[in-house]
């Protein structure tokens, strides 16, 4: 190989890394970035998803209705989730759970045999049963509303499927008596119409076409087409 050709094959090999460390000095003057203020990205979401209104609140309902409707084999379904935990025959079984049997009209943390938690024994000291809201609140959530109880179950979001499951406990030797339903709310009566002052017609007597009474020593209204009788100075009811 001639001088020449090594020469040519050098230069070829310098013009490359030349060219190279070039883009890499120019290329990222093209494509600068400036750091957003703070990491991540804003996603939009709609404020509300329920037909432009806000979902209605979660408050136990009326047990006496809704229990005469629910579906205690679709709780039964849903109750697959606590059967690895919980038992659920007549004789109470224990499992990492307590047993389930009766549980409906029981009192909290006095299953025999169990261990409960610190939490679920305070609740106990102040809350006599359970009965139909407790238990439609805790398993709403267990760790949300009873903070420190062994429960690590998420929870039953859908209202619907509490109250089957709920029926559906209330079939394994509940002591507690469904309730009678609650009255339904009585439509407010019309307000009365406010009493002018003494005397004074009441509001709208006057555009409803009722008579009013005259002031009194004043003379009554003469009939449409009566003349009125001339009064003389002096006499009762004319002027002074």
């Amino acid at each position: 190989m001639s001088d020449l050709s090594t020469n040519k094959m050098l230069a070829a090999v310098l013009a490359t890394a030349l060219v190279i460390v070039g883009l890499n000095a120019v290329i990222p003057e093209f494509f600068q970035k400036t750091p957003p203020a703070k990491p991540g990205y804003l996603i939009a979401v709609a404020p509300d998803l329920v037909g432009g209104a806000p979902a209605p609140p979660d408050v136990p309902p009326d047990w006496g209705t809704v229990l005469k409707t629910a579906d205690p084999a679709a709780g039964e379904a849903k109750t697959a989730a606590c059967r690895s935990c919980h038992n659920f025959d007549p004789a109470g079984t224990n499992g990492i759970g307590p047993g389930l049997f009766g549980v409906v009209g029981r009192k909290p943390g006095s299953h025999p045999g169990f261990a409960y938690s610190a939490a679920m024994l305070a609740f106990s000291a102040k809350q006599p049963i359970w009965d139909f809201d407790h238990i439609y609140e805790f398993i709403a959530g267990p760790q949300k509303y009873l903070p420190g109880t062994k429960m690590t179950f998420i929870g039953l979001k859908q209202p619907q499927d509490r109250i089957n499951v709920i029926a559906y406990l209330h079939t394994l030797g509940s002591s507690l008596p469904i309730p009678a339903p609650k009255p339904q709310g009585k439509a407010k009566a019309a307000p009365a119409p406010v009493a002018g002052p003494a005397g004074a017609p009441a509001p709208g007597a006057a555009a409803a076409g009722k008579p009013t009474a005259a002031p009194a020593g004043a003379p009554a209204s003469a009939k449409p087409g009566t003349p009125t009788p001339a009064v003389e100075p002096g006499k009762p009811g004319g002027p002074a």
